[in-house]
């Protein structure tokens, strides 16, 4: 689904910042970028045996683990990661982003909601937090982050389009198709079919 696309780009983003500053890290974020998940995965269980609490590179290769869709062992190198570092936003975002594509939502939430309580949390992680309330029924309280992440960042694409969809599925037609208009303007594909579907 283009959310998890979209988000995955996002955390790779986030990644980019958090790369590991030695020789075989630094190789193992080459490879990711390349897309050689596993060998980047070998990189970094190289560069853990010697640093095995290091954040950076228990993260990185969580991601790595989640591309190829091994979610166990992503979650595992996810709650290691928070386990040296308790408000690290990525790591909350990554984990409630890893429980979001498994649709265990309630966890999602879960993280999401203790990245938005570290000062200076991101907008993505107040989309974040919509989404999983969003899924779980909570519309009200999605509609309100949702908003909040608009309100940090005009330009953030599929905020606009998850909170028009909820609009639309909540009878507020009118102010949905607005924001599905504001999704196409910033490029958001799958704003347009929606825009097509729902407000002619």
């Amino acid at each position: 689904m283009r959310l998890f696309q979209w988000v995955g780009a996002a955390l790779i983003g986030i990644m980019l910042v958090f790369s590991c500053s030695s020789g075989e890290s630094n190789k193992g974020d080459e490879l990711f970028d390349k897309g050689a998940y596993e060998e980047a995965i070998k990189a970094y269980d190289n560069f853990l045996a010697s640093k095995p609490k290091n954040v950076k590179a228990l993260y990185n290769r969580g991601r790595s683990y989640e591309e190829l869709g091994q979610f166990d062992q992503a979650e595992r190198d996810f709650l290691a990661a928070l386990e040296q570092d308790k408000k690290n936003f990525q790591v909350l975002l990554g984990l409630a982003n890893l429980y979001q594509k498994q649709k265990k939502h309630n966890n999602a939430l879960l993280y999401a909601d203790y990245a938005v309580e570290i000062p200076g949390a991101p907008a993505m992680a107040y989309f974040m937090k919509g989404r999983a309330l969003h899924q779980i029924g909570n519309t009200n309280e999605a509609y309100k982050d949702y908003s909040t992440a608009i309100k940090m960042d005009k330009n953030f694409d599929i905020a606009y389009y998850y909170r028009g969809m909820l609009k639309i599925a909540t009878d507020r037609k009118k102010s949905g198709c607005e924001d599905l208009r504001a999704a196409v303007r910033l490029n958001f594909t799958d704003a347009q079919e929606a825009l097509d579907k729902y407000c002619k």
